[in-house]
C-alpha cells in the first residue's frame, strides 16, 4: 500500500510543479488554489508512505517521479524541447527509480 501511496504522492508532485507555470507567480486565484492543494496532498501522501518505506528510497522515487513527469509535460504540452539528450536524461531518472524500488527491500 505505501508504494501505491507513493506513487499517487509522485503524480500529484508532477500535477503541482507544472501547476506552478499557471500561477503566474502565485497571482492567479484558482490555479494558486489547486497548486497549494496539490502540494499539500502530495507532501500527505508521502509522510504516509515514509511511516513503512526508508525515506531515501521514498524520497527518491518521489523526486524522481516528479521530475520525469514535469519535463515530460513540459515537452509534450509546453513544447520545450525534446532533445535526444533529455529523453535519454529522463529515461536514466527512470531506472533510477525502478533501482531504488528494487533495492529497497520493500
Amino acid at each position: 500500500m505505501a508504494w501505491i501511496l507513493l506513487l499517487v504522492a509522485g503524480l500529484l508532485e508532477v500535477g503541482w510543479s507544472v501547476g506552478l507555470a499557471y500561477t503566474q507567480g502565485f497571482t492567479r486565484l484558482w490555479p494558486s488554489v489547486v497548486t497549494v492543494a496539490g502540494m499539500a496532498a502530495s507532501m500527505f501522501l508521502l509522510a504516509q508512505a515514509v511511516r513503512t518505506l526508508p525515506v531515501g528510497t521514498a524520497y527518491g522515487v518521489w523526486v524522481g517521479i516528479g521530475a520525469a513527469g514535469a519535463a515530460v509535460y513540459g515537452m509534450v504540452v509546453l513544447g520545450e524541447p525534446a532533445t535526444a539528450a533529455r529523453i535519454f536524461f529522463i529515461a536514466l531518472l527512470l531506472v533510477a527509480v525502478v533501482g531504488l524500488k528494487a533495492t529497497s527491500g520493500h
